[in-house]
């Protein structure tokens, strides 16, 4: 039997902060900077919407669910960014999916991109969808080695870009870590993604307030356990691309990648990451997860393997839970049918992008 608490971020004490970083450490698959009590903790400042479930049972805390609440559905603590969710625990734990949205009071629990090894949720999945992942956990050579066998034209064409941009535009450099001091090269980042969601079609995270106060805050912090990473390419000294992730002990997640289209055509975006898993690397990091991979050509290639996430829905069996299913089953089951089928994938993709190039020249 287990007891479930519910708390706000900044309401937890060192002792369950510390437990919690205890079962990510014990789990490498939990140990997601998204996952993080310091992913919660930071966006407990920019919302009011945050809570924690703090699961105890006879033995002491048993797990953490971290997550957002509105009118009673719950979904991953900053959803619309963020990349992972799922109850944080100790190994050998077993939890039951509708005790936890009674105690949260929560008569939905929507999910997205679930960590692997949550069978509590498994008859509520969806959709499944692989992550990429590239393993640093041998080094940036034997990385390089592996990636030479599966995408030997994608590295020859990336390697040759950049010693062209090289001699056309001047010596290329990185930073894997730009100090979270100059605003300005963060703000640079902002635009250049700011203008990609534009030309494709998508909703511009960044012309939300609180996406922005979230990532500059996350940028300030720099702990063995979590930091934000901001990375930079340049050209003779100019940026000319950039990525914004999260770090924690062990894995660099890709978050806010991005590049000034006045260089596309050396694809710096593409040099951009491998320079940084070479520092990633060399900073002790065991790999980079760039999410779901579907639909980005350059995610296959970079990708030394892929682990499964999930998506799908906890319903109680409430009336409140039976108005979610009306307002939100028919839009979930014709995402679904969509990257379930590439051509449907691709024409919707096509869709949007016409959209975005016809609003940004208009």
């Amino acid at each position: 039997m287990y007891e479930i608490g519910v708390l706000r971020p900044r309401e937890l004490g060192t002792s369950e902060i510390d437990a919690w970083r205890e079962m990510q450490r014990e789990q490498p698959h939990l140990d997601n900077p998204f996952l993080s009590p310091d992913f919660a903790l930071v966006m407990g400042e920019v919302s009011d919407r945050v809570r924690v479930a703090v699961i105890r049972d006879g033995d002491g805390i048993a797990g953490f669910l971290p997550y957002e609440e509105r009118s009673g559905v719950g979904a991953a603590v900053g959803a619309w960014v963020s990349l992972c969710q799922g109850v944080v625990h100790r190994p050998g734990a077993v939890f039951e999916a509708g005790r936890l949205l009674r105690a949260c009071g929560l008569h939905v629990w929507e999910f997205g991109c679930l960590v692997r090894d949550q069978p509590w949720f498994a008859p509520y999945v969806t959709l499944t969808q692989d992550a990429v992942v590239l393993d640093l956990t041998e080094g940036y050579q034997a990385y390089l080695k592996g990636l030479r066998e599966r995408s030997p034209k994608f590295l020859k064409t990336t390697q040759y870009k950049e010693r062209k941009l090289g001699r056309d535009a001047g010596e290329v450099t990185s930073t894997f870590a730009v100090s979270p001091g100059d605003v300005e090269q963060f703000r640079l980042l902002r635009t250049w993604k700011s203008g990609q969601y534009a030309r494709s079609g998508r909703a511009d995270r960044f012309a939300r307030p609180w996406v922005v106060e979230l990532v500059e805050r996350l940028h300030a912090i720099d702990s063995k356990d979590f930091g934000g990473v901001l990375s930079m390419l340049y050209a003779d000294g100019t940026p000319v691309a950039g990525h914004f992730g999260l770090r924690s002990r062990s894995t660099l997640v890709g978050w806010f990648p991005a590049y000034d289209p006045e260089f596309a055509k050396y694809s710096p975006g593409l040099i951009q990451h491998l320079r940084m898993a070479e520092a990633a690397a060399e900073a002790g990091l065991d790999a980079i997860d760039l999410s779901v991979g579907a639909g980005y050509e350059y995610k296959d290639a970079l990708a030394s393997r892929t682990v499964p996430v999930a998506e799908g829905v906890v319903r109680r069996r409430t009336a409140r839970a039976g108005v979610h299913w009306a307002r939100t089953e028919p839009v979930r089951l014709a995402r679904r049918a969509v990257l379930g089928t590439p051509a449907l994938y691709r024409l919707a993709d096509r869709v949007l992008k016409s959209y975005g190039k016809r609003r940004v020249t208009s």
